[in-house]
């Protein structure tokens, strides 16, 4: 389990978290909703090390984790999928899946054949370059490279920004199968209600750095939640 308590977290003076806690269990999607600019994309900062906190807590699997540095937190199955994809442009798409392995002892360095079971189209495109493929493309991409570490823990910024209908679907079914599986937790932030309601198990819902609300998705008003994110 993933356990954030009580996080801040600062840009100099100014403030994007004031106590902020949520959990992530394995086998279960964790949903963080909100507008542009409430801090959903800060709070992935501060669990996948990206950027430091100012006070509080993160622990991972029991162990604190809140000063370890990011690579650190990659060796400990934490695994990011950033929003705008990030891929290496100039690299082929086999070569972005391999920079997984950076976290793999030597024996592990394999791109398991599930990652083309859940995105056939990278298996005929290992030879184009990541930045040669469509943004759809590039998000499973992106996606994959995060799966080829064998995370516990992976943490997805609005996988649907940007992204044709079709290639949306792709991502939920790909995301339910990994929920399905149980063998990892799954930190999921996004602006779409629908998507988010139809995978989760928790949701959570910020505003201006805060937690307005937090759930089990059954035991949360619908209409309330829909409002708070069109306030």
């Amino acid at each position: 389990m993933l356990e954030v308590s009580n996080v801040d977290l600062h840009y100099g003076a100014a403030i994007a978290l004031r106590q902020v806690s949520l959990t992530a269990s394995v086998g279960e999607v964790t949903c963080l909703l909100g507008r542009n600019g409430v801090g959903k994309t800060s709070l992935l900062r501060a669990v996948t090390g990206a950027h430091p906190i100012s006070a509080g807590s993160i622990k991972w699997e029991g162990e604190e984790i809140s000063r370890l540095p990011m690579y650190d937190r990659a060796k400990r199955g934490i695994a990011w999928v950033p929003q705008g994809r990030d891929v290496f442009p100039l690299l082929t798409v086999r070569e972005n899946l391999e920079t997984g392995f950076a976290v793999l002892p030597r024996a592990q360095r394999k791109v398991p054949d599930e990652i083309f079971e859940l995105f056939p189209i990278l298996k005929t495109m290992l030879r184009r370059r990541g930045g040669d493929l469509s943004g759809g493309q590039q998000q499973q991409l992106s996606i994959a490279r995060a799966l080829v570490m064998k995370p516990r823990l992976i943490v997805l910024d609005e996988p649907t920004e940007g992204i044709q209908p079709s290639i949306i679907k792709d991502i939920g079914r790909v995301i339910a199968l990994l929920r399905q599986r149980g063998d990892m937790a799954i930190l999921l932030v996004e602006q779409y209600f629908d998507f988010a309601h139809e995978l989760a198990q928790t949701m959570v819902v910020m505003d201006r750095g805060d937690v307005i609300m937090s759930g089990r998705r059954e035991a949360l008003d619908e209409a309330e939640v829909r409002r708070k994110l069109s306030v």
